[in-house]
């Protein structure tokens, strides 16, 4: 990733100056209100007008949000801010994450249709809006979050109440502002989406658990999916993963190595698609390694090394240190003494499957790597390690049976083969891109139709011209 061009001192320059552009979003609420209660109210009322608006409405609606973050001083205002505000991730990956957003999240679109006649009627089934929905946004993700769901869900007919989490809080503040700010100019109600100005568990409770609130979406750990769960209401859950990559002896060796680590190193891995650990049949585990260390790999060799590394970002209770979570590897080697420079992107190491790097869903660039006798043997640790999660899987083959093995034994709900992790969001692969990735409950990649209803409306003996 290319860095920027611009000294910190012109960069503050230019920040400061991008700053004030958007004082006049001061002028008005834009979208933060101090009460939960009182957000949620507002967007009630604003989604009730909203209802009212035609599909061509709803699609200008999404494409002035887009427009308005197309904004290079906007784009990259964002990117900064959620890098110095959560000291995770890269600038220059945030970036990519936020355009991806821009490109490939669909609007109106993806709401199809369905159409029965005979000689009874006609028949549609429509996607509709289910009201108010109530998002919780992560830390790691968070403007590419709060943008992607906003889309879909106003695409879907809806308004959004959003929780974002506290350690993001100002960038997530900053966006939701820059959403009404677009909404606005071209036309569309106030307060579509909304948020508090001082994110709590709290306030997070009262979202939801309030009676306004038709659909809940967490996009984060366990426990978040845990809670909206729990509320009765209808949830879609985006939760952890832990996500293996497989490696045979019919691979593109050089290939693999290189994918997995642009993969792995993808935004310090905070994706939680990013390729967690590497399970690899023996007879290429040495070629594999190699070409990695090629590629911007660290090895790590001796247990004194591992340990003082697993202390670092686990201590010894073997609980995550969340001040290592999406930090480079350069910054990671460095806090246990060993120096070296910006070309290593990942920390990589030879352990069981029962190491607790294997185990735990880090979300750093450290990635253990296993080995199997076999193939099949590679892919039953796959599984085994991926804890169930159904979330993402990657391998590497050219053996399409054992491909089709993994897919079915791993039943994860992306499935990458033959390249890097984040192709399976739309980063060099094809498809549409979602950062709440549905496994726990079912949904999948969400999109508009995933926030959206199904409603039948039935003409009884008309209407039928075959």
């Amino acid at each position: 990733m290319g860095v920027n061009a611009l000294s910190v001192e012109e960069i503050v320059k230019k920040v400061m100056s991008e700053l004030s552009n958007v004082d006049t979003l001061k002028e008005s609420n834009y979208g933060i209100f101090e009460n939960m209660n009182d957000a949620i109210e507002a967007t009630f009322m604003a989604q009730r007008k909203y209802v009212q608006y035609s599909l061509s409405d709803r699609d200008k609606f999404i494409k002035a949000i887009k427009d308005e973050f197309y904004k290079e001083e906007n784009l990259k205002k964002i990117s900064k801010m959620a890098v110095e505000e959560t000291g995770m991730g890269g600038y220059d990956y945030k970036l990519i994450k936020n355009k991806l957003v821009l490109d490939k999240t669909p609007g109106v679109e993806d709401l199809k249709t369905e159409a029965f006649s005979g000689d009874n009627g006609l028949t549609l089934v429509e996607l509709s809006p289910y009201g108010v929905i109530g998002s919780i946004t992560p830390t790691t993700n968070p403007t590419e979050t709060i943008l992607c769901n906003s889309i879909g869900m106003l695409a879907a007919g809806n308004s959004v109440v959003f929780s974002p989490h506290p350690r993001a809080k100002e960038v997530s503040l900053l966006t939701i502002k820059l959403i009404n700010k677009a909404l606005k100019e071209v036309g569309g109600p106030d307060n579509l989406v909304v948020t508090v100005s001082e994110p709590t568990i709290e306030n997070a409770n009262i979202m939801m658990n309030h009676e306004k609130v038709r659909l809940l979406v967490a996009t984060g750990g366990p426990g978040v999916v845990k809670s909206v769960l729990s509320t009765g209401k209808k949830a879609i859950g985006a939760g952890a993963g832990n996500p293996p990559a497989v490696v045979d002896e019919t691979a593109n060796i050089e290939k693999a190595a290189k994918d997995i680590i642009d993969g792995c190193s993808f935004d310090n891995n905070l994706p939680c698609i990013a390729e967690k650990e590497v399970i690899a049949v023996d007879q290429i585990a040495d070629y594999l390694i190699f070409n990695m260390k090629k590629n911007g790999a660290y090895e790590i060799k001796d247990e004194q090394t591992l340990d003082k590394l697993q202390n670092l970002v686990l201590g010894e209770k073997l609980k995550l240190n969340t001040n290592c979570v999406g930090k480079s590897a350069k910054y990671l080697l460095n806090e246990i003494g060993i120096s070296v420079d910006d070309s290593i992107r990942v920390i990589i190491m030879e352990t069981d499957k029962n190491h607790p790097f294997v185990q735990e869903e880090l979300m750093m660039p450290i990635l253990p790597i296993v080995r199997a006798n076999d193939v099949d043997e590679a892919i039953d640790i796959a599984v085994e390690v991926e804890h169930g999660n159904r979330h993402t899987a990657v391998m590497h083959s050219k053996n399409i049976d054992k491909l089709s093995k993994m897919a079915k034994l791993g039943q994860t709900t992306i499935f990458v083969k033959n390249g890097p992790s984040y192709c399976g969001i739309g980063v060099g692969g094809e498809g549409y891109t979602t950062f709440t990735i549905a496994g726990p409950t079912g949904e999948g990649l969400t999109s508009a139709k995933t926030f959206a209803r199904k409603r039948r409306c039935v003409l009884v003996d008309g209407f039928d011209i075959k």
